[in-house]
């Protein structure tokens, strides 16, 4: 059986973002399935409208989810037992908004949606467009880092590093959003088009994984 070493590389990164997504929650409620995917329909339709008076294309808007669900209350009887009782369909709708990051066009949305009488629910994150470099940078990174790693040991240990054997990585999702937090109250949103608004800068974004390499010793 060949010798090997096992070394763990890191990798880390900050990227400065560049570009912005505004999540937004409707949700509409009837006791009838009809009226309430009706009203669903209405409030999505009163949030595209407002937001392409902005500027914004109607197809830039995106779906993240879509859910429809029955609503129950629990509800005491005159015996004092408590049993259910339907309370109606709920669909909510989940969308969002990305565009480059550009504060008066950040204005402008938050704006739009203050004045929509759909009155979604909203949260912002800065993040990068291009999540693939980024990624790609920080395996290149961490590959660099184990190889440096085990070229030391076996130097140190008076054997010669040899073939690559294995490469083990979790293949998950890397978070690449900035630890900014960008909130704004309603009544506030709704003067932010007037004004020529804060040139913020977003707290860059930093990651890091680790990969797993074997190699051979002679």
């Amino acid at each position: 059986m060949s010798k090997t070493i096992t070394v763990k590389g890191t990798g880390r990164v900050s990227a400065k973002p560049d570009y912005v997504v505004i999540s937004m929650s409707l949700s509409s409620q009837d006791m009838e399935y009809d009226k309430a995917m009706e009203l669903a329909a209405n409030e999505l339709k009163q949030l595209k409208s407002a937001l392409h008076g902005a500027g914004f294309e109607e197809k830039a808007l995106k779906t993240s989810n879509f859910n429809v669900r029955t609503d129950y209350v629990n509800l005491k009887d005159a015996d004092g037992n408590y049993r259910n009782k339907f309370n109606g369909y709920v669909v909510l709708h989940s969308i969002k908004l990305g565009f480059d990051l550009d504060t008066a066009k950040l204005s402008k949305a938050l704006s739009a949606v203050s004045e929509c009488l759909s009155n979604p629910e909203l949260s912002i994150k800065f993040t990068v467009r291009d999540e693939s470099t980024v990624n790609e940078e920080m395996l290149r990174l961490a590959s660099q880092n184990a190889r440096r790693k085990a070229e030391i040991l076996c130097d140190a240990s008076g054997v010669e590093l040899g073939a690559l054997l294995s490469v083990d990585y979790n293949w998950g999702k890397s978070d690449l959003t900035s630890a900014t937090n960008y909130r704004m109250a309603a009544e506030c949103m709704k003067m932010s088009e007037l004004s020529r608004g804060v040139d913020i800068e977003p707290d860059e974004i930093e990651i890091s994984d680790t990969v797993t390499f074997v190699w051979e010793i002679k």
